[in-house]
């Protein structure tokens, strides 16, 4: 198979590396340990020493036979655990419970029958939020190879009842309202939960932190009289960081997703107890309580308690040996413990509470990554999921995707890659004394064999496989607020489907279409739903294009709540956020930046308010600077009447009005400035001067507005003014006569007799520099002006070689500043005309110019490449009345397939005596001999033949 067949087809490369790899598997399988039995009897004794011995795995057996008579089946489970969810699975099946209780609010057990449909896809959450307050919420993620989404779905299957136990999310937001401030800044805490079973909670998209209520803890057994207390704080931290962390360190592990896959993932439970693991687990989660108590975190006994007060109802309900609990595995020594009912209602009573709506929203793998924040997270959500799917060989398998990925990216891996990977990864588990090949083999071996020791395509693999961007999806049936129903439904008529993976999207907005999503996109904007982020356009720099880059995040489902209060469709919630926002505005220009986002949203209801507000604030603001930055938002509102066929007469008047007060008010505003006022100045110059050049273009809107024609004359009249008078900074000055120089407004001469003055004797250094850069420094196209312009330069030359030593130190900075933002081009050039002397004279004679300075351009030599540069634009035309392929007619250049000339013997100097080939602009004898169609000379052939693929041009003037 060719590397081009294996790129196209992955599907059928993949199941030939995994076969392939399978069988390299097994050789390195027996190669590490001899036979199947081997591996067998190496596991058997690794987990004898973990575990002590035989014998204590047999009593523990025991004891959980015991205990499962005694009461409801406890499955404690790591949450986003494949290996957990396996074992749920399992043991659900050996027990057939009647009722499954699973960790989660319970006002979702309404929401449970919506899990049963074929469009329900996980990664989801179940999302909790304040009816009065949306973006007080609350999210319970859940995931395919989640134990509580497994467990519910194994009861939807067989019949069985499914109820949630944890504490109420309407106490749970509450709680988090009433305390989720830090200290004294006025901003929430943020706290990562890293126990075993907590939702990702948020409060303005914030987490919730743990409240401090300093409560007792009667779930707790006692210590023993001979047992020596750690320091809290030693408590508390090491729970906090993570309670595997505590069993891994214990186990002689530095690494606790390592410890976890080689007790857990790695173990096939085929032919056991299916509840053994549950009790091993439970018993190590009580000893981590008998020493570390709740952690730190007090709110769990509270959790605990309302758990246990369900649990009690279900066994009345349906007996003890009926009923299974699904919960995080730190919880499970509560539920065991024999507390007083009365006790555990006392510690909820008095709890406060909010009016709470729930529902399922999509959700991601990479909100599901630690990374991310999220305090029960994992670290490898695509990996768990790629274990828990992956009927068999999982190594073999990942290694085969992997190495698709990397072909999707045009890398080379071949089935010989994934072949030596599988044998890498399987050989460093040996040696590192693992069951199979985890993460950390694989990484390795992907690494060293397929990346070629670069981690630049590894970070590639961990962002879409390890990570991925994996995003569930939710039937149309599950509660939703109306404008939520309304995106939905624009999201399906413009075809816009969320995605978690970023990718970008190109709009034309003379298209219907693409002028309705750009309208989507800039109303969610303006709701606080930031689905798109625009972004720079490639193709075209007209205003008729647009690019976005589109991410869908699953906190925006919260963002959409929220902006639920303003309506119920979304151009209705935006207009009415639109009208809200200009009234709280807090500058003139945040309300010209809103009329420009209502035009771009489409909303003509909104601009009547946003143009009332525009008009009272643009009269009453007397400070020019202000006036100068809301000016050119307002004028580039005007172009959209153009594309987006709204109307702009309001605007167009308002703009005008906006730049009269600028031009009266300038003057005296850029008078007495210091260095940084006077940069700030610039830039509301620099914008206004486009602004007015736009509004100048608007003829026949500026007209209909009853607006000055000669808005342009006046500004320039503003312009001669700043540039005439000393009491404004020499940036200004500077700036104001480029201005006018580009406009055509100011003779070159005048220009360089203003430049004089300023860099004469007279002039302060400081100043002078000043002036500088503001005519020819930053992004203003100044170097080309000295470049084209050496009477300017000779200016600049002249001043820089006569500022005395003892000022030129202190204008160093500013000089450097203006040169160094020059293209590196156009600096050699200028470097060049001031080494040859700017206007020398002779400076263009012939022999005394620098290569590449002639004072005119060499047409025999640009006409050279002219054959060549019509080969490859494919302008073949007619033969001339030289003969075939004479494109310029007598005298013109040879065709690039024509045949060779008539005659003329090869010569060393490239001069054929005759023949139609002559370099262009010469006679048709061929004096010239640059272009000869031949080897090196102006003869017949090409290199020995005829015209062949093009002229070789090479001859005198080469």
């Amino acid at each position: 198979m060719t590397d081009a067949d294996a790129a196209t087809d992955t599907g059928a490369a993949a199941g030939t590396e995994a076969t392939a790899g399978a069988r390299a598997g097994n050789t390195a399988a027996g190669t590490r340990t001899g036979d199947t039995a081997a591996r067998v009897r190496a596991a058997d004794t690794a987990a004898g020493t973990r575990t002590g011995d035989t014998a204590a795995r047999v009593r523990a057996a025991d004891t959980a036979a015991e205990r499962r008579a005694a009461g409801p089946l406890l499955l404690g489970v790591r949450h986003h655990g494949p290996g957990s969810a396996r074992a749920v699975r399992a043991a659900l099946d050996a027990a057939r419970p009647a009722v499954v209780l699973v960790e989660g609010p319970p006002e979702a057990d309404a929401l449970v029958p919506l899990a049963a449909g074929e469009d329900m896809r996980p990664p989801v959450a179940l999302l909790a939020h304040a009816v009065d307050e949306p973006g007080r919420s609350a999210f319970w993620p859940l995931a395919g190879f989640s134990p509580e989404w497994v467990a519910i779905r194994w009861a939807l299957r067989h019949g069985a009842e499914v109820r949630f136990i944890d504490l109420p999310a309407a106490h749970t937001l509450a709680w988090g309202g009433e305390e989720g401030h830090g200290d004294g800044d006025g901003r929430p805490e943020r706290r990562k939960r890293q126990e075993e079973g907590a939702p990702e909670q948020r409060t303005g998209e914030r987490e919730v932190p743990e409240p401090e209520t300093g409560a007792a803890e009667p779930g707790v057994p006692e210590r023993g009289a001979g047992e020596q207390e750690a320091p809290e704080g030693e408590r508390e931290a090491a729970v906090r960081v993570d309670p595997l962390a505590v069993l891994a360190g214990t186990a002689g592990y530095d690494d606790p997703e390592r410890w976890w896959e080689d007790v857990v993932e790695h173990r096939d439970g085929a032919g056991t107890d299916a509840l053994a693991p549950f009790e091993v687990l439970a018993e190590a989660m009580g000893a981590l309580r008998e020493a570390y108590g709740t952690g730190g975190h007090e709110r769990d006994l509270v959790r605990e308690a309302h758990m246990r007060l369900q649990v009690r109802a279900a066994r009345r309900e349906f007996g003890d040996d009926r009923v299974a609990v699904v919960c995080g595995a730190w919880h499970v020594p509560a539920l065991r413990l024999r507390a007083a009912v009365a006790a555990d209602r006392a510690l909820l009573k008095g709890l406060p509470r909010v009016r709470t709506d729930m529902t399922w929203v999509p959700w991601t793998h990479r909100r599901l990554a630690r990374a991310s924040g999220y305090g029960a997270g994992i670290d490898s959500p695509g990996w768990y999921g790629h274990l828990f799917d992956a009927p068999d060989r999982p190594v073999e398998r990942w290694l085969a995707k992997v190495a698709g990925l990397l072909r999707q990216e045009d890398r080379i891996v071949s089935s010989a890659h994934v072949i030596e990977a599988v044998r890498l990864a399987d050989t460093l588990a040996a040696l590192r004394g693992r069951p199979l090949a985890g993460l950390t083999e694989t990484t390795d071996a992907v690494r060293a064999v397929m990346c070629d020791g670069s981690d630049v395509p590894l970070a590639l693999v961990h962002d879409r496989l390890v990570v991925g961007d994996v995003l569930g999806e939710v039937p149309d049936a599950a509660p939703a607020v109306p404008l939520q129903r309304d995106l939905a439904r624009a999201q399906r008529r413009l075809r816009l489907k969320p995605e978690a993976a970023e990718r970008e999207l190109e709009l034309d907005l003379r298209k219907d279409n693409d002028a309705e999503r750009s309208r989507l996109l800039h109303r969610l904007r303006l709701l606080g739903v930031p689905w798109g982020e625009a972004a720079a356009s490639r193709g075209s720099t007209g205003t008729f294009r647009e690019t976005w880059r589109l991410r869908w995040e699953p906190e925006l489902a919260v963002r959409v709540a929220e902006a639920g209060i303003w309506g119920t469709t979304v151009p209705a919630a935006a207009t009415a956020k639109a009208g809200s926002d200009a009234v709280a505005a807090r500058t003139l220009a945040d309300v010209t930046a809103l009329a420009e986002d209502c035009l771009r949203a489409g909303l003509p209801d909104a601009l009547p308010v946003v143009m009332r507000v525009l008009a009272d604030r643009a009269a009453l603001d007397a400070d020019v600077g202000r006036l100068a930055q809301a000016l050119p938002a307002l004028v580039r509102s005007l172009r959209y009447g153009d594309v987006r066929g709204t109307d702009t007469g309001a605007l167009a008047g308002v703009a005008a009005g906006l730049a009269e007060r600028v031009f009266v008010g300038l003057p005296p505003a850029c008078a007495a400035l210091d260095a940084e006022a006077a940069e700030e100045m610039r830039r509301h110059v620099d914008a206004v001067h486009g602004a007015v050049g736009l509004l100048a273009e608007s003829g026949t809107t500026v007209a209909a507005a009853g607006v000055r024609p000669d808005i342009r004359d006046r500004w320039h009249g503003v312009l001669r003014a700043l540039a005439t008078r000393d009491t404004v900074h020499g940036v200004l000055r500077g700036r104001a006569v480029r201005m006018l120089l580009d406009e055509g407004r100011l003779a070159r001469e005048e220009a360089a007799r203003l430049m004089g003055l300023v860099l004469s004797p007279g002039t302060a250094p400081g100043d002078a520099a000043a002036w500088i850069e503001g005519f020819v420094g930053g992004s203003s196209g100044g170097g080309l002006l000295l470049v084209h312009d050496e009477r300017l330069l000779g200016l600049v030359d002249a001043w820089l070689t006569g500022v005395p030593a003892d000022a030129f130190t202190d204008v160093l900075p500013l000089l450097r500043r203006t040169f160094s933002a020059y293209e590196p081009g156009v600096r050699r050039t200028l470097g060049e005309l001031v080494r040859r002397g700017p206007g020398a004279p002779g400076g263009t004679a012939a022999g005394t110019t620098v290569p590449g300075f002639a004072p005119d351009p060499d047409t025999r030599r640009a006409d050279a490449v002219l054959p060549v540069l019509r080969l490859l634009l494919g302008r073949d035309e007619p033969d001339g009345p030289d003969g075939p392929g004479d494109l310029d007619g007598p005298g013109g250049p040879g065709a690039p397939n024509g045949p060779g000339g008539p005659s003329g013997p090869v010569e060393p100097s490239g001069a054929g005596p005759s023949g139609p080939y002559a370099a262009p602009g010469d006679d048709s004898n061929g004096n010239s001999g640059s272009n000869g169609n031949g080897g090196s000379s102006g003869g017949s052939g090409s290199k020995g033949g005829n015209g062949g693929s093009g002229n070789d041009l090479v001859g005198a003037d080469r």
